[in-house]
């Protein structure tokens, strides 16, 4: 179990989580829209040289600055997972918009404190746009702290899911009955949504199958904004949740959503 108490993140961290965007964002913006070789990976989804070479990067500052810290990354594997403090990486969340010259992925950087998510960045290299969450601090928006809008109903709400291949079968019925109920709904948007949603743009992101790292670096932005991540039972995420999750700026509106959404899956 998780614990659940406030945890201080260092200013040092935060410093180092900017290094590790800073190296990773001209590794990608090098490979953007080029001919860049495709593979693909056990689970069908598509790795490029980009993605590998960016981990690579940063993965190279970390066995310097924190050799003691674990690391999580989605192209070359996991060390010291037992570690007090773990390092996230994704290197290209959305590598099916960058082969396709789509600039709404994004470089995703999470810190875990005994498992738990407490520092994140989305980077969006090519728009040179970044969004930082830190535990216990206001999100920042290039710098500039932002916040999510107040949104109190559904009939209101613009809300975003990258895919319909994400949600199974048993989840399509839930999610179409909520994407029927909110004022806009589109797909698309990778992790670019959520750093929409920090920024008062946007009010739900609903997805699901996402593994750690896909929602690591998130969850300290959204909440850092004044908003809500959890998984569809409302339960906070951790390393070890499903990938269930809403993301949702306001609290009556992540209410509602979840009503939808857990009383169709788990009801």
């Amino acid at each position: 179990m998780t614990s659940t108490t406030p945890v201080s993140v260092p200013d040092a961290f935060v410093a180092l989580a900017h290094r590790l965007a800073d190296a990773a964002r001209p590794v990608v913006r090098r490979y953007f829209r080029t001919p860049v070789g495709i593979d693909d990976k056990d689970d069908d989804s598509p790795v490029t040289i980009a993605d590998r070479e960016a981990e690579v990067a940063m993965r190279a500052i970390l066995g310097r600055e924190v050799p003691e810290h674990g690391v999580w990354g989605e192209e070359h594997g996991s060390e010291r997972l037992d570690a007090e403090w773990v390092w996230v990486l994704d290197p290209i969340d959305g590598t099916r918009a960058f082969i396709t010259g789509m600039p709404v992925f994004g470089t995703l950087i999470g810190l875990l404190h005994r498992g738990r998510p407490v520092l994140g960045i989305i980077d969006q290299p090519i728009l040179e746009e970044r969004w930082l969450g830190v535990n216990g601090r206001r999100t920042t928006f290039n710098g500039t702290p932002v916040a999510t809008r107040t949104c109190d109903a559904l009939a209101k709400a613009y809300m975003y899911s990258t895919a319909p291949q994400m949600f199974a079968e048993d989840q399509a019925g839930s999610h179409r009955a909520l994407a029927d109920k909110v004022k806009l709904f589109r797909w698309g948007g990778d992790c670019y949504s959520y750093g929409l949603l920090a920024s008062g743009c946007v009010d739900l992101v609903i997805e699901s199958s996402l593994k750690l790292h896909d929602f690591c670096a998130v969850v300290p932005v959204i909440q850092g904004a004044g908003g809500l991540m959890t998984d569809w039972r409302g339960q906070p995420l951790d390393k070890d949740s499903e990938g269930h999750v809403i993301a949702a700026g306001d609290a009556a509106v992540h209410r509602a959503a979840q009503a939808i959404l857990s009383g169709e899956r788990h009801g």
